[in-house]
């Protein structure tokens, strides 16, 4: 790379000015597909026109249409970011690099239960990354209805077919800003990690990445086709047009968004399956299979794999809105009826396994499984059926003390500590993510180091994960390799 005050890099669309910051050099809002307008919003990922002269790459851009995301009493800003960032050209990577070349790559893939987030959010600045001689990958993908809703005559997934080129533009692309097209791990978090789960699956991703990482996602979390046709039901019905991809073309991304966030509720258990997100989201992937069937039959076979779940994952749901605390037994038989065929035996199972837990604590841990823990272990097994590639195990312990102790391991909480990013000031307070007390000093140095060592080398330094044996780190203040944690309560899902 040139080391003239303003860093260019020439991308098979055209030149890009970057931003210098110390010994990272960071471009912003390159686009690695067209914008998605009018019926384009409803059809697959098309190339961007090329451009004439150097396009700045020194500001964010636009991100995908959504509406501001809250949650409850906790400060989830850094992570969401604020909202809506108008423009049309928002299917765009930021890339974050050191000097040097054939450096490994790692794409990441945002969360925000498939409607909201952006690679704008304070939390993904990949700045320790590229420190650490990593070249990053953040992206925006479409969101809500034009990213996910599946209608008639368009494409399903259009969320994920955007992941998949922009893998492709990283293919086309990285090498110019310094990294290896043929060392890319591809990571996400939540409904990022769940989308990673489907690019496992999906045969045209094959080959475009080597490695990839599972945090706190689902490899059960996609709907059937009946399940996401009533939703489409639905939101065709809110906006009082027909469900097809005509009469959705017509409408304006203002009154999608709007629309969008009035569709919470909608009932989506069938004779055959139930809601894979227990009416957290009315947006999800739809496939006819599984991505962990797909994988258990052989995709991904030859991609190493690091997944895993935090402790606390179902604390993020219930403690942010007082749900925790006033939890009854009821609201556990509940949990458990709409996350699995067999309730009764599930509630006595983790009765078993935590005989001091709260109602709270109870009613949490099942729907943080029903959520992660069973499509996650469910990925995990059947990638490690596949043994020409590795597969790792990871639980997030260390325990945030926001909303006076009570958010722990809460869904999210170990994202800061993968980008080494847990002292930025505003995760840090009584209702920030991380809470009022300072993290232990190394977690975040520790626990970046082994993601960037997995990218790397595809080991992160502990045993790998088999079906007998389950190697799982137990990731805290201290780090214990446990095999088979929870097996109770894991046998229960399986």
């Amino acid at each position: 790379m040139n080391h003239h005050p303003e860093p260019i890099v020439t991308t098979a669309q055209g030149a890009v000015r970057g931003l210098r910051r110390g010994h990272t050099t960071a471009f912003l809002n390159i686009p690695y597909a067209a914008p998605p307008r009018g019926a384009g919003r409803f059809a697959p990922p098309q190339p961007h026109e090329p451009w004439d002269g150097t396009r700045d790459a020194t500001v964010p851009g636009p991100n995908a249409p959504q509406s501001e995301r809250k949650l409850g009493s906790v400060d989830m800003s850094p992570y969401f970011g604020t909202g809506w960032s108008r423009g049309e050209d928002y299917l765009t990577v930021n890339v974050f690099t050191p000097a040097g070349g054939g450096l490994p790559v790692m794409v990441f893939v945002h969360g925000g239960g498939f409607v909201a987030g952006s690679t704008r959010s304070a939390m993904y600045d990949g700045s320790a990354f590229a420190r650490d001689g990593v070249v990053l990958v953040t992206l925006n993908y479409r969101l809500g209805i034009a990213g996910f809703l599946d209608l008639p005559g368009a494409p399903a997934n259009r969320g994920l077919l955007d992941v998949v080129a922009a893998l492709r533009w990283v293919r086309e692309n990285i090498a110019a800003f310094g990294g290896d097209p043929h060392n890319v791990t591809l990571f996400g978090q939540s409904a990022g990690a769940t989308i990673v789960g489907g690019v496992l699956a999906t045969p045209e991703a094959t080959g475009l990445f080597r490695r990839a990482i599972v945090q706190s996602g689902s490899g059960l979390g996609a709907f059937t086709a009946e399940q996401a046709a009533r939703v489409t039901r639905a939101a065709a019905g809110a906006l009082g047009i027909e469900p097809d991809v005509d009469a959705f073309a017509e409408i304006p991304d203002e009154r999608l968004v709007k629309a969008a966030s009035r569709l919470t509720g909608i009932d989506l258990q069938t004779d055959t399956h139930r809601d894979p997100l227990i009416g957290l989201s009315p947006f999800s992937l739809v496939l006819d299979t599984q991505p962990a069937e797909s994988v258990a039959a052989g995709l991904s076979a030859g991609v190493d794999l690091l997944i895993g779940i935090n402790t606390e994952e179902g604390n993020l749901y219930l403690v942010p809105v007082d749900k925790y605390a006033t939890s009854t037994a009821g609201d556990v038989d509940n949990a458990a009826a709409r996350s699995h065929p067999k309730p009764a035996q599930l509630v006595e199972t983790y009765r078993k396994a935590r005989p001091e837990a709260s109602f709270g604590e109870l009613r949490s841990a099942v729907m943080g499984d029903a959520l992660f823990g069973a499509g996650s272990w469910a990925l995990a097994g059947a990638h490690a059926a596949h043994p020409e590639s590795a597969t790792f195990s990871y639980e997030f312990a260390w325990r945030s003390h926001a909303l006076d102790g009570r958010l722990g391991a809460a869904h999210t909480v170990e994202l800061p500590f993968a980008f080494d990013l847990a002292h930025l000031p505003q995760l840090l307070g009584p209702v920030a993510l991380l809470g009022p007390d300072k993290p232990p000093a190394d977690l975040a140095t520790r626990m970046h180091e082994v993601w960037i060592r997995f990218a790397r080398t595809g080991d992160p330094g502990w045993y790998p994960y088999d079906t007998e044996r389950r190697a799982t780190m137990r990731i805290g203040a201290q780090w214990n390799q446990i095999d088979d944690p929870r097996s109770e309560e894991r046998q229960a899902w399986i």
